[in-house]
């Protein structure tokens, strides 16, 4: 695992959360708030790792808010101390397996 969960959370905990645009508009779109992001990447686990996206590697988070599954993607910036919302959706089956931790395969 390139990303340190803790440093991740350690910044969330502290307000060093920046929202990407795109993020925002789409979380509007899908009736998705701050609060319920914040509590996937606190709470909960990275399924999936980008380390070749740029500018700064990102990874997929699954967790539940309000008793709902949503994933969020995020990037950390470890020199600044910044995590990035990059998007959050609600998985759905089409692209995920029951566990919505697997892709399916197309």
């Amino acid at each position: 695992m390139i990303f340190n969960l803790e440093a991740i959370r350690f910044a969330i905990r502290r307000g060093r959360i920046e929202w990407q645009s795109h993020a925002l508009e789409r979380m509007a779109q899908r009736g998705i708030l701050r609060a319920e992001v914040k509590e996937v990447l606190l709470k909960g686990e990275i399924i999936e790792e980008y380390p070749k996206d740029y500018p700064l590697p990102s990874a997929l988070f699954l967790g539940r808010a309000k008793g709902r599954p949503l994933h969020a993607v995020a990037a950390f910036n470890s020199e600044s101390g910044v995590v990035y919302i990059i998007t959050a959706y609600e998985p759905g089956l089409d692209r995920f397996e029951p566990d919505l931790k697997t892709r399916r395969m197309k």
